[in-house]
């Protein structure tokens, strides 16, 4: 590792950093003495101490917004099927990358890609300022951000399942076996491990069996990824 171009950052919960923060204020690595930083930037993804990504989805709705007010402005010289190609693509894209890493995150948070989902999808329909976007995500086949995070999740788990890669995440997924016989045992199910902490909770090795246990059984049984997306989508359609 080049020690001068990297960053280290602590994430844990309030308790656990206040008990840090005097004892660590530095972490050595590679002959660098490097400080602590609040947030650090991996991949496009902005990560805070907290995992409450409020940095991130910042800078995700700013980006969001600029774009959809230029759409706005060439909007009517657009057919709606150009108008959904483009929104999709230079828009929706940055709302759903690294979505799945949300799952959990503070309402308040979500809310806001949320909003501008909205924003976007009245953009391309043509609608008023303040009209429902429940409809209009239905009639664009979005997704809302909330169940786009979980089909992003259940996604990731149904591939480290059937590829069996990336081992450090098929390591994480443990199938859970009936303790007798049911008619429900034909199911994929996984073993949910245990935590204290809500920050613990969103970690991938409990996150993911908890979405994936939540699935119905025609939507986890699915042996074709293709199949397999399809069902969960209309699954989540219908939950929302």
């Amino acid at each position: 590792m080049n020690g001068s171009k990297s960053e280290t950052i602590l994430i844990g919960t309030t308790v656990q950093l206040k008990s840090t923060d005097a004892a660590t204020t530095t972490v050595s690595i590679a002959g660098a003495s490097l400080p602590i930083s609040k947030e650090v930037k991996s991949l496009g993804v902005i990560l805070d101490d907290h995992l409450r990504f409020d940095s991130h989805v910042r800078a995700v709705v700013k980006a969001c917004a600029y774009h959809t007010h230029a759409l706005r402005h060439v909007r009517h010289l657009l057919t709606t099927e150009l108008a959904t190609t483009i929104a999709y693509s230079i828009v929706a894209t940055r709302l759903n990358y690294c979505n799945s890493l949300l799952y959990g995150a503070p309402e308040a948070t979500l809310d806001k890609l949320q909003r501008a989902q909205n924003n976007l999808a009245r953009v391309v329909t043509c609608s008023a300022r303040r009209s429902s976007a429940k409809p209009l995500l239905e009639s664009l086949h979005w997704l809302p951000v909330r169940q786009h995070c979980i089909y992003q999740l259940a996604t990731v788990t149904y591939k480290v399942q059937s590829t069996v890669t990336p081992a450090y995440l098929h390591s994480l997924l443990i199938p859970r076996a009936p303790a007798r016989s049911l008619r429900s045992g034909s199911a994929k199910r996984l073993i949910v491990p245990r935590t204290r902490t809500v920050i613990g909770s969103r970690a991938f090795s409990i996150a993911a069996p908890t979405v994936w246990n939540a699935l119905p059984d025609n939507v986890v049984n699915d042996a074709s990824l293709t199949i397999f997306k399809k069902q969960l989508k209309t699954h989540l359609f219908d939950c929302c």
